[in-house]
C-alpha cells in the first residue's frame, strides 16, 4: 500500500478533504505492551529487548500485512525506546510499515476522528475479526 493507492475524497461542498484507503484495506493502529507482548512499563526499559512475543500476536499481524492491510504499532513508550523497540520487532519478525510513540498513558481512550474508528479491546489472543454488534458513545445529534 502506496500513497498512490489512497482515493480521492470530497465534502458535500465538492471540496477535497484527506484521502481514503480503499475498503477492502484495513488501517491497523496495534499496541504492543500487553497486546502483542508481556506489559512492560516504560520504567522498566531493560526488559523491552528480551520480552517474548505473544505467538498468535505474531501471526495475526503478519498475516494481515501479508493481505495488504496496513499495520502501525502505536505505543505509550517513548522516543527514548525507539531503537530498541523497532529491533524487537525485527528481531522477532513483525511487519508493519510505521511506529508511533508517546501514546498517553493510563487506558480508557475515547478516540474522536473524522473518519470511521473500529476499535477491537485485546483480550488474550489475536484471532480473525468477527464482526458483533455493540452499544457505542456517539455525538448527540
Amino acid at each position: 500500500m502506496t500513497i498512490k493507492d489512497l482515493k480521492e475524497a470530497y465534502n458535500e461542498k465538492g471540496e477535497a478533504v484527506s484521502p481514503i484507503l480503499p475498503e477492502e484495506v484495513k488501517n491497523f493502529l496495534i499496541d504492543i505492551d500487553g497486546t502483542i507482548c508481556d506489559d512492560i512499563p516504560n520504567e522498566e526499559p531493560e526488559r523491552m529487548g528480551t520480552a517474548l512475543p505473544y505467538p498468535d500476536a505474531l501471526q495475526m499481524v503478519n498475516k494481515w500485512y501479508d493481505e495488504g492491510h496496513i499495520i502501525t504499532f502505536f505505543t505509550s513508550r517513548t522516543e527514548d525506546h525507539r531503537e530498541v523497540t523497532e529491533a524487537w520487532l525485527k528481531k522477532n519478525g513483525f511487519k508493519y510499515q510505521a511506529l508511533l510513540m508517546g501514546k498517553p498513558r493510563g487506558g480508557n481512550y475515547h478516540w474522536i476522528d473524522n473518519h470511521i474508528v473500529k476499535a477491537t479491546r485485546f483480550k488474550g489472543k489475536f484471532t480473525d475479526l468477527v464482526v458483533e454488534t455493540r452499544e457505542i458513545e456517539v455525538f448527540k445529534d
